[in-house]
């Protein structure tokens, strides 16, 4: 206890040393920061002090600044005060006064103005009538239009009206009538004309008749004076009058001048040049001319101008608003439309080619329009730009194949609607007039036209030892239209001229020929409605002119393939897709007249009372009178289409009518109740005269002895023929004879009767016995 109380004193003694040392250390930090505190202060004040001394100067300005401002303000205060009391009232009297004097001005100016329009106006009207009297009509014009110019700029003032303008502008207008007429007359004394009686003929006799004179005399030296017709030709300028002048002359010169000379190939202009007149007149030639070429027509156009430009039209003039151009110029602008359309299409349409082989004549046709453009354009009757004539000349190709094609066009349907029975007869070996085609690989080397055979000579190889007979794609002998044989060569030889042509052409004159066959796909059916529906023979042929064009269609573009141009030569030049349509065209003809033919047949048929109680006389004879009615029917259509429709269809049409009559009698025989023993023979005869005859009606050669053979043939193309006959046997037949025939259903008369109408006939014919019983039962 005593250690640790040592221990505590002496640590107690050691803190209070320690606490001592730092308080002294402390005192003297605080003495050394106040004396630097000291000399900081000291700076301060002497800093403060400086500047204070040097600011008093400064607020002293300041203040004397003050003062003096508040001085001036107080003057600009009272300068204000004087200004807006005594300055601005003399400013607005002021102000007042010089508006009144600048209005007063302005009302002398206009005043002043007007009064030197007037003036001017006056002095232009004065100076008119005395350039009138000397006949100095351009400066009379001019004074004219300076009194127009004067009055409209009176006319323009608004709030300035006076009631003299109305009169100033009576005034204008007397005078200016009086100018143009005087103009006018002095137009007629240069320009005159001698027109037929018939104002507005242009037959040739009238023509004739018609003169123009012109009283114009060139300038004799330079020194002259303005000749009289450019005088007057200004001043109808300067007044706007010459338009409608010119438009007279031109309607004049077109009319009994430059149409003429192009309408009538005979006739001629003839000039004559006196000393103080120069006459254009006509004369006709002796000899008249159908159609004239597009030469002779341009040298007498060209003569017309050339004298014109010489004695009226190579005049300078000053027109408003244009400038410097010539009296060509503007009757050019006037006339030429009108004159270049009469030109194409009464001359240069008429000189298009028809033929291929003539394009390159046609050049000089185009060197001649060139030639007469060139020559217009040097007198300044067209403008540099105005190439139509020549663009269409040049436009040869286009124009021939249109040409062509309106030709072809219209001569086809000339074909289509000609008599369709002038006929002439197609058979292997005849030969057409149609074009020979290039051969294959021969380029454009296309050689003339000739007759050649449309099937070649000799048989057709299709292997090493297969041989087709020469006949295997031939047409089967028919009669067709001449005019059907004639449309098919004029397709021949247009696309023979197309392979010729160039490609556009080419095109064309191929889509011509589609034309022709499309055209008559839908003329002809309807021209001929009529007649194809009541003439069996028209009928035929018109069937026969289809298929002959579908023949043909069917290899018609292949044939023209073989070219160079791509047109023809890839397989897009075809005609076959026509073929359906061709072929349906003249079956539903003929297969409709067959339709009417089968309808008669039938109607007279109905007439035979269903060839029941044969054992009545009456009946009998309707019966009889029927089945001959029929039967001469039958040869009728079988001489109309005698050496018309080929073999084959000949025999199924007449076979189908044949069969038709058999059919109906069959089944209006089977359809009986009851038949007596007299009416069974009686109609056993009335058939056997069908069976008799009804092959006689096969004659479809001119040849009775070639005939013979179809008509033989006669079960091939009747369905019901051995029905008939069938028929035939049971109504001679007794009950073991029909079943013997039926034969268990194998026999002959199995193949043509079912078992029900074989029973009605045995019911019919036989009495109910047990023998029809048995005979019956039989039947199954």
């Amino acid at each position: 206890g005593s250690l640790v109380a040592a221990v505590l004193a002496h640590s107690g003694r050691l803190d209070k040393e320690h606490l001592g040392a730092r308080v002294g250390r402390l005192s003297l930090r605080v003495e050394e920061l106040k004396a630097r505190d000291g000399e900081r202060r000291g700076q301060v004040c002497t800093m403060i002090n400086k500047k204070y001394s040097e600011f008093l100067p400064s607020m002293q300005s300041a203040e004397d600044l003050v003062a003096q401002v508040e001085g001036l303000s107080n003057n600009i205060d009272l300068l204000k005060a004087g200004i807006e009391n005594e300055v601005q009232r003399d400013l607005n009297v002021a102000v007042a006064e010089f508006t009144e004097l600048k209005q007063q001005l302005e009302r002398d100016t206009l005043v002043l103005s007007v009064l030197k329009k007037l003036q001017e106006f006056d002095t232009a009207i004065k100076e008119c009538s005395s350039a009138l009297q000397e006949k100095q009509y351009v400066a009379a014009a001019q004074q004219l239009e300076k009194a127009r110019s004067s009055l409209r700029s009176l006319e323009s003032r608004r709030g300035f009206e006076l009631k003299i303008l109305k009169a100033l502008g009576t005034e204008l207008t007397v005078q200016t009538q009086n100018v143009i007429y005087h103009l006018g007359e002095e137009w007629q004394k240069l320009i005159g004309w001698k027109l037929p009686p018939s104002k507005g003929s242009s037959s040739l006799e009238a023509v004739v008749l018609s003169e123009l004179h012109l009283h114009t005399v060139p300038p004799q030296d330079e020194d002259t004076a303005v000749p009289a017709v450019a005088a007057v030709l200004q001043a109808l300028a300067v007044l706007g009058e010459l338009h409608s002048k010119l438009k007279d002359f031109g309607h004049l010169l077109l009319q009994y001048i430059l149409k003429p000379l192009i309408s009538h190939p005979s006739l001629e202009p003839v000039p004559e040049e006196q000393p103080d007149v120069f006459i254009l007149r006509f004369r006709s030639q002796e000899l008249p001319l159908d159609e004239s070429s597009p030469m002779e027509v341009f040298e007498k156009i060209k003569l017309v101008f050339e004298v014109l430009h010489k004695h009226l039209l190579n005049v300078p003039l000053e027109q408003p608003g244009e400038g410097r151009v010539t009296l060509a110029e503007l009757l050019g602008e006037l006339i030429w439309e009108e004159l270049s359309d009469c030109l194409i299409h009464n001359c240069l349409v008429n000189s298009i080619p028809t033929n291929s082989s003539k394009l390159e004549q046609y050049k000089e046709v185009i060197e001649s329009t060139e030639e007469f453009e060139k020559a217009l354009k040097k007198m300044q009757f067209l403008k540099e730009d105005t190439t139509a004539l020549l663009k269409y000349a040049c436009n040869v190709d286009s124009h021939f194949a249109n040409k062509k094609c309106q030709d072809v066009i219209m001569a086809a349907r000339n074909l289509m609607t000609s008599e369709i029975h002038n006929t002439v007869k197609i058979t292997p070996d005849s030969s057409i007039a149609l074009p020979e085609l290039p051969d294959p690989g021969s380029g454009d080397h296309v050689k003339l036209p000739r007759a050649c055979s449309l099937v070649p000579n000799g048989t057709v190889s299709v292997g090493s030892e297969s041989r087709l007979s020469p006949l295997t794609l031939c047409l089967p002998c028919c009669r067709i239209s001449c005019s059907v044989q004639q449309l098919v060569e004029l397709a021949y030889h247009t696309l023979l001229e197309a392979t010729a042509s160039t490609d556009l052409c080419c095109v064309q004159l191929f889509d011509c020929v589609r034309n022709i066959f499309q055209l008559f796909y839908e003329v002809v059916p309807t021209y001929h409605r009529e007649n194809l529906q009541k003439l069996p023979q028209l009928a035929a042929i018109h069937h026969n002119n289809c298929m002959y064009i579908a023949h043909h269609l069917l290899t018609l573009g292949h044939q023209f393939r073989y070219r160079s141009t791509s047109v023809l030569s890839n397989g897009a030049a075809t005609f076959v897709d026509l073929v359906p349509a061709f072929r349906r065209l003249g079956m539903e003809s003929f297969l409709a007249q067959m339709r009417v033919q089968k309808g008669e047949i039938l109607e007279r048929l109905s007439s035979a009372r269903n060839f029941s109680n044969m054992d009545d006389e009456e009946n009998y004879c309707a019966a009889n009178k029927a089945i001959k009615q029929v039967l001469h029917q039958l040869r009728r259509l079988g001489m109309v289409w005698q050496d018309v429709l080929p073999v084959n269809v000949y025999c199924k049409a007449m076979g189908a009518l044949l069969n038709t009559a058999l059919a109906e009698i069959v089944t209006r025989i089977a359809a009986l109740e009851d038949i007596s023993a007299e009416d069974a023979d009686r109609l056993y005869s009335l058939c056997r005269i069908m069976v008799e005859e009804g092959p006689q009606v096969f004659t479809p050669l001119l040849e009775e002895d070639k005939n013979k053979k179809y008509q033989e043939e006669v079960p091939v193309y009747v369905q019901k023929w051995m029905t008939f006959k069938e028929l035939m046997i049971i109504l001679q037949a007794n009950l073991q004879e029909i079943v013997d025939q039926w034969a268990d259903g194998k026999g002959p008369l199995a193949e043509e009767f079912s078992a029900a109408e074989v029973k009605s006939l045995i019911r019919a014919l036989f009495q109910n016995t047990e023998r029809r019983a048995a005979a019956l039962a039989k039947i199954k």
